[in-house]
């Protein structure tokens, strides 16, 4: 049973791909500190924050609408860990691994919002 924001699968592994995200972070360049550091942060940041921000409103409308926005920063973070491995700031394992734990989380996005929208 869902009584917080807390019990949602969705935000739970979320929580993980941010943690996934910071340590990767730590082996960028530091001269992206105010660039690609920064951005990927600030969206990988944004997403369970939305998820949890959406949830409180108890609106179904404004749960989409943050559902939605959650789901464009997983895009954003998809694009920016891409360019991070284009330019070999990023191994291929590490890549894999961050992009495949994205897509787990787009896809459980989509389908939340699915349910959230039939309702």
């Amino acid at each position: 049973m869902i009584k917080t924001y807390r019990d949602l699968l969705v935000w739970q592994k979320s929580m993980n791909l941010v943690t996934a995200v910071y340590q990767i972070t730590k082996i960028l360049p530091k001269n992206e500190k105010y660039g690609l550091i920064s951005q990927i942060k600030r969206c990988a940041i944004s997403i369970p924050s939305n998820i949890a921000e959406g949830y409180g409103r108890r609106s179904r409308n404004d749960y989409l609408r943050f559902l939605q926005i959650a789901i464009s920063s997983l895009y954003e973070l998809q694009t920016q860990i891409e360019i991070a491995f284009n330019l070999k700031y990023l191994s291929k394992d590490k890549f894999t691994e961050t992009y495949e734990l994205s897509r787990e989380i787009e896809r459980m996005l989509s389908s939340l919002c699915a349910k959230v929208n039939i309702k």
